[in-house]
């Protein structure tokens, strides 16, 4: 068999089919990861965002007078017609469910839509013949049914909602909102929680992240100077909290922390108090809690960097006469930023996520954006602004991580 000439047409088909092959390959090996990935990620954050703007309630439960609502000037009062509309939507409608989700939704925009939308529901199945009456009938019906009919402010809530897509949501979620003029304004001071929440959110993380680094970093220095098999000795240790139950952890710290506790026995036992401490049900146990079940992910990308950082650095730096400390934060530090970037972006972008930890030992001025988001979710039935507030969870961890990403591309250009 004789091989192609170096350099010629058949040489570089031929070395182009091994290449195709094995890209194929590779593919295929990475293809169920990747099916994996889209169906349990990227299909779940697809539906979270859509849902953020999607808005099918009302568009869905009053097709007819949605459709006559967008010639409303949205000031005077609706015509006969649209209350004719009205009726005769809400007496098609099929399941009660479908009356519920739309009493729900308006009930979010104003107050007392949900008795109003479902009394005139009950009556269009029952008494309320729509079938037999004209337009002007049917107006006069539903107003003494309820006269709340005539005020401007549920009209106008229902106009606001009659497309499938709205801002409304992710407008809440910063605190913000949509006039019926299709206007934006700020909520008013006394409304304006979920900026506060969003703070709180920030600022116990990065408290968390702080103390983590605090705690992290002199161990994982003293893990990287000892010899291996002590050091992954040691490192089990680091490792147990993966192994134990988040709720196992906050039951522990629970015991510890009571005023009976063990902390407050020991400090009392020492003189440091005379009398015990508050440690649970507020921010000081969240933020203990935190810390313990969050500095592996800490200690392990220092560990990894400080692993590649010879310790013949520092000893070259002492033995030029430089002072042992000032050599170990001006030569030994920064070849460790890419461990403390990746550890605390690592912290914090899991601390802004946490639910379990701050509901048990947090006070309700301690919750953090991911307890709201479940409180929507199983409390008040509002999808809407549960994946608004995800989203904005999921666009604050997209900077962090972008700003991670472009803090590292410049110190590696730099070096």
């Amino acid at each position: 068999m004789t091989l192609p000439a170096v350099g010629s047409p058949e040489l570089r088909r031929t070395l182009a089919r091994v290449q195709a092959r094995r890209r194929l390959f590779a593919l295929a090996l990475t293809l169920p990861l990747l099916v994996f990935l889209l169906a349990t990620l990227l299909v779940p954050i697809g539906a979270l965002l859509v849902r953020a703007v999607e808005n099918p309630e009302v568009v869905d439960a009053l097709p007819r007078t949605t459709t006559l609502l967008s010639k409303w000037d949205r000031k005077s009062e609706p015509d006969a017609a649209i209350f004719a509309a009205v009726a005769t939507d809400l007496a098609k409608l099929e399941r009660g469910a479908d009356a519920g989700a739309l009493a729900r939704r308006l009930n979010s925009e104003m107050p007392g839509s949900r008795s109003l939308i479902m009394d005139t529901y009950r009556a269009t199945q029952d008494e309320l013949r729509v079938d037999q009456m004209d337009a002007g009938q049917l107006r006069e019906k539903m107003l003494e049914l309820d006269p709340r009919w005539a005020e401007l402010p549920f009209w106008q809530a229902i106009a606001k909602n009659s497309t499938r897509w709205t801002p409304d949501y992710l407008l809440t979620s910063v605190d913000l909102r949509r006039t019926p003029e299709d206007t934006i304004e700020r909520v008013a001071p006394n409304q304006a929680v979920f900026g506060r929440i969003l703070v709180r959110t920030f600022y116990v993380s990065g408290v968390v992240t702080l103390f983590c680094l605090l705690l992290g970093y002199p161990l994982a220095y003293w893990l990287s100077t000892l010899r291996p098999r002590h050091a992954n000795l040691l490192m089990i240790v680091v490792l147990v909290p993966f192994w134990t139950s988040i709720l196992v952890r906050v039951a522990a710290w629970i015991v510890l922390l009571q005023r009976e506790g063990l902390v407050n026995k020991a400090l009392l036992s020492l003189g440091v108090i005379a009398d015990p401490l508050t440690l649970l049900f507020n921010r000081t146990g969240v933020i203990i809690s935190m810390t313990h079940i969050l500095l592996p992910f800490m200690i392990l990308p220092l560990y990894s960097v400080m692993q590649s950082v010879p310790q013949t650095y520092l000893r070259a730096a002492v033995s030029l006469g430089s002072p042992p400390l000032a050599a170990f934060f001006r030569v030994y530090v920064p070849q460790t930023w890419p461990g403390i970037g990746a550890g605390g972006l690592l912290v914090f972008i899991l601390s802004i996520g946490y639910y379990v930890t701050p509901a048990l030992l947090g006070g309700a001025a301690d919750q953090m954006i991911s307890y709201y988001i479940a409180q929507y979710v199983n409390q008040y039935v509002n999808w809407g602004l549960a994946a608004a507030l995800s989203a904005l969870l999921l666009a604050a961890t997209l900077v962090l991580y972008a700003v991670y990403r472009r803090v590292v591309k410049t110190e590696l250009s730099m070096g």
